[in-house]
């Protein structure tokens, strides 16, 4: 099946050593990529641009909610569009796992489809950060309309429909709760797929520490 009416959205800062491998590959499969640079400061938005990606730009950093918002209302600007991907831009995420969960959300007439590490056994955080992450989740499920079990996977697929009525304003961490409290007040189809987050000693270097996870967690419980 065409992919041309699908988007992918990735928020940028600071990832000029792979995300230019990142969107060459993503390419291949999904040729619309619009990357939101958020304040870059290593020339990653050139690195984007030259493997094809559409780059929007913030002149400051404002954070990867406010990134995610921006290229959200940059997909809505392309009247083909029927699907956005939020997709990370330091190489965590696969092509493949999208295809697996845009097939779902067309086969299912799903609007939403959550990418979850937990629903098999190929991604390996520590059991630190696991622990950290599954309190994320109870309070999420708790305090919103949604039954997930990872509530903070960057990895989705969202119908136009749901990306026009999404109005993210946490522009840290705590966008992902806010993301899935909005999707839970909606009156939306939904489903989670099994999907390998990729973790490098390139990623970890970038905040998928434990203590990451932790300011989730304190975000999310300030929200």
């Amino acid at each position: 099946m065409s992919n041309e009416d699908v988007w992918l959205v990735v928020p940028l800062f600071n990832e000029a050593a792979v995300i230019g491998d990142v969107v060459r590959h993503a390419r291949l499969t999904f040729p619309n990529v619009v990357c939101v640079d958020d304040g870059s400061s290593d020339g990653g938005a050139e690195q984007a641009e030259a493997a094809g990606a559409v780059v929007v730009r913030h002149p400051v950093n404002l954070g990867q909610g406010a990134a995610l918002q921006t290229g959200f209302e940059f997909a809505l600007s392309v009247p083909t569009m029927r699907w956005v991907v939020t997709f990370d831009a330091d190489g965590q995420h696969q092509v493949d796992d999208v295809e697996v969960m845009l097939e779902m959300a067309r086969r299912d007439d799903l609007d939403v489809v959550f990418g979850s590490r937990f629903l098999d056994d190929r991604t390996k955080p520590s059991l630190a950060k696991k622990m950290v992450l599954r309190a994320a989740v109870g309070y999420t499920n708790l305090t919103t309309g949604t039954r997930l079990t990872d509530a903070h996977n960057g990895l989705r697929v969202l119908s136009r429909d749901v990306v026009s009525r999404l109005d993210i304003t946490q522009n840290r961490m705590a966008h992902a709760s806010e993301l899935v409290a909005q999707i839970g007040d909606l009156d939306v189809r939904y489903a989670e797929s099994p999907v390998h987050i990729l973790y490098t000693d390139y990623s970890r270097s970038k905040g998928q520490s434990l203590w990451n996870a932790v300011n989730i967690l304190a975000e999310l419980i300030l929200r």
